[in-house]
């Protein structure tokens, strides 16, 4: 099938119809008495129309309104860690693009993903909630293809955009239900989907398929063992359609990138220009053949260090491709665009997290409440509204982007959100900005994991099921941010305080509990 249903199919202005029973009224038009009432409904119908085709006075008031709107792009680079933007310290490559946009806008030192794994955090940035009130709180399969849904009743984020007359569309990784189901995102607020449905098949980059709305898109070129089209330039291509599409109208564009979470691949003209750049280079033998080959397991990569770089280059560039188009479209200074990561740098499928100090300064990887699985980069510009060349250290969080959102865009938030709007930060106005009494995690594989951060106390609670009472770990995140001195013995208090918000900050589930297996038993 083709992927023209990549766009969203706007009705233009049609040409203007006689209502039902005219052609009697004429005939009645013999009779003097009805000369007024023919007068009147010949001037009724040429407002009418003149309504349709947008008076001066009239397109005045809607560009005002427009503009009252901003645009919003956001984009969710997959597995990327705090350390892999040279914003943020990377040393052995760079990131320039994504780097000027930061020089463009403001850079948060203390922002948090939503979990530390794919679709809990996507789960919580689309919800405004955290993970102990969220629907899904793990990655949870459903064969043959998908995640678990979001119920149908769940109020997201891109239902409110909709609700506010933005078009919505979601181009990239899903994971919040198999298709058609009450999950699927055309059920959950956006108007386009083109991408990996399934966060498993997310994992291979020359997939047999890819989603274009409710039609499965088969990729012949990348049958067999070919490797004909690289599933995220095609994704980029439908993004910057929808950009175009949707120049004239206020639109909320989720670009939920795969990249550069493992498998570890790009395309051998990228390649080139890495190889030999990164020893020793470490390969990795992964699943070149049978049933599971592009089903989920990783293929093998003999260059893994230069195929992450290549895999950044990309994500790289597209960002520069996007902030092209906008601004080719005379549309940037009226768009609003953010780059964050789902959760911390992986170690799957060969990638190397140490050798490029892709967590930066802090302990642990995905997977892991530590620093280093949950803090991740957050870029925002808004041209006259963010100062550009800025940075914060305001604490935030995934689910505080619905209302953010929200606060920009006078969209209706249902009373339940975890999250706290950051508006006054970016506009500038810190002694406005509310702050959160404390952040919540909790994880559901590897026998349960949860952490809370409040002001510069950091809990981590691994094994949730052990009796030992004494398991909590405590840091001071302002005298260690390695969270290397676990100081729980020498404050017994916030120990006792911590254990409560524990026990307070979540609502049980039956869907997700602490038992989970992990996916390819990942360790």
């Amino acid at each position: 099938m083709g992927t023209d249903n990549a766009k969203i199919k706007l009705l233009p202005w049609g040409k203007f119809n006689l209502p039902h029973g005219f052609y009697d009224t004429i005939s009645m038009m013999r009779q003097p008495s009805y000369l007024v009432i023919f007068l009147l409904l010949i001037i009724g119908l040429s407002s009418c129309k003149n309504k349709g085709q947008l008076t001066d006075a009239s397109k005045t008031d809607s560009t005002q309104e427009k503009v009252a709107k901003p645009n919003i792009v956001y984009i969710l680079a997959d597995d990327l860690g705090y350390g892999d933007l040279s914003a943020y310290g990377q040393q052995k490559f760079t990131t320039p693009n994504i780097d000027k946009l930061a020089e463009q806008g403001m850079l948060f030192t203390e922002h948090y993903s939503g979990s530390t794994v794919c679709a809990p955090s996507r789960s919580a940035l689309l919800t405004g909630m955290h993970t102990g009130h969220t629907f899904v709180r793990g990655n949870k399969e459903i064969q043959p293809e998908g995640q678990y849904p979001i119920p149908d009743n769940t109020y997201t984020l891109a239902e409110a955009m909709k609700k506010a007359g933005y078009a919505t569309g979601a181009f990239g990784k899903w994971g919040l239900g198999y298709p058609g189901s009450e999950g699927d995102p055309l059920n959950q607020g956006f108007d386009t989907f083109f991408g990996y449905n399934c966060q498993r098949l997310g994992h291979n980059y020359y997939p047999r398929h890819l989603w274009a709305n409710t039609d499965s898109l088969v990729l012949e070129e990348n049958s067999g063992k070919q490797k004909g089209i690289y599933a995220p330039q095609l994704i980029h291509e439908k993004t910057l359609d929808f950009i175009e599409f949707n120049k004239d109208n206020p639109f909320f564009l989720y670009v939920a990138s795969i990249i550069p979470h493992a498998e570890l691949a790009a395309p051998e003209e990228i390649m080139q220009k890495y190889r030999g750049k990164f020893p020793p280079e470490k390969a990795y033998k992964g699943v070149d053949d049978g049933p599971e080959y592009r089903n989920g397991p990783y293929e093998s990569q003999k260059e893994t260090h230069a195929a992450f770089v290549s895999m950044i280059h990309i994500l790289d560039n597209q960002v520069g491709e996007i902030m092209a188009k906008l601004e080719q479209l005379g549309i940037a200074d009226n768009t609003i665009v953010m780059f964050t990561s789902d959760n911390g740098p992986h170690t799957e499928g060969g990638a190397d997290p140490d050798y490029f100090n892709s967590n930066g300064p802090f302990k642990g990887t995905k997977r892991d409440l530590y620093e280093g699985g949950i803090r991740v980069p957050l870029i925002v510009k808004w041209p006259g509204h963010v100062k550009p060349n800025t940075r914060t250290d305001h604490v935030s969080a995934f689910w505080d982007v619905f209302p953010t959102f929200a606060s920009i865009a006078d969209m209706e938030v249902p009373p339940s959100l975890d999250g706290v709007s950051f508006l006054p930060t970016l506009l500038g106005e810190e002694k406005e900005q509310k702050k959160h009494e404390f952040l919540y995690w909790e994880f559901h594989e590897k026998g349960g994991r949860q952490a809370i951060r409040k002001g510069n106390w950091k809990a981590v609670k691994y094994n949730v099921f052990a009796s030992n009472e004494d398991q909590m770990e405590l840091y001071d995140l302002d005298a260690d941010i390695g969270e290397e001195n676990n100081v729980a013995k020498e404050y017994p208090e916030i120990v006792e305080e911590m254990k409560l918000l524990f026990k307070e900050a979540r609502t049980p589930s039956e869907v997700f509990t602490f038992d989970q297996g992990t996916y390819l038993s990942v360790e």
